[in-house]
């Protein structure tokens, strides 16, 4: 699993790949943090957190719409992202938990929202590929 940060316009993109999907999820979600913090003391305790869409894409979009909610009431910054995802006929289901870095340990950039508009998540052979825009 990995991912790489991508200069977009005036916004910053996360593109990202993974043997299976859960691993593209916490991949994009350390992308995420990447994009607010260049790095991240240890300590934070971790905390979980569930969500549902109708899509691959909308989950993802929830979930990182839900590590940015977490951030402003914690007031923590979402690390070592490790996510379960389920899909069934009520549609897809994830949990999910990050390690919490106080926000006063960290000098991090504001990351406003995540930018549905060009959002890719697909198989492309042997692995998933996700591509993220987030509005700085």
């Amino acid at each position: 699993m990995s991912y790489r940060l991508r200069a977009h316009t005036a916004d910053i993109a996360v593109e990202a790949t993974a043997t299976d999907l859960e691993a593209l999820f916490g991949s994009v979600a350390d992308g995420l943090a990447a994009a607010m913090c260049e790095s991240t003391p240890a300590g934070g305790e971790r905390f979980e957190l569930e969500t549902q869409a109708e899509s691959v894409e909308a989950l993802l979009y929830e979930y990182l719409d839900q590590l940015i909610y977490e951030r402003d009431v914690r007031l923590v910054l979402p690390v070592r992202n490790a996510v379960t995802i389920h899909d069934d006929d009520d549609g897809w289901q994830l949990s999910a938990s990050a390690r919490g870095v106080p926000l006063a340990e960290v000098d991090a950039r504001e990351i406003k929202a995540i930018t549905y508009s060009e959002m890719t998540v697909e198989r492309r052979d042997e692995e998933w590929y996700g591509y993220v825009v987030f509005d700085v």
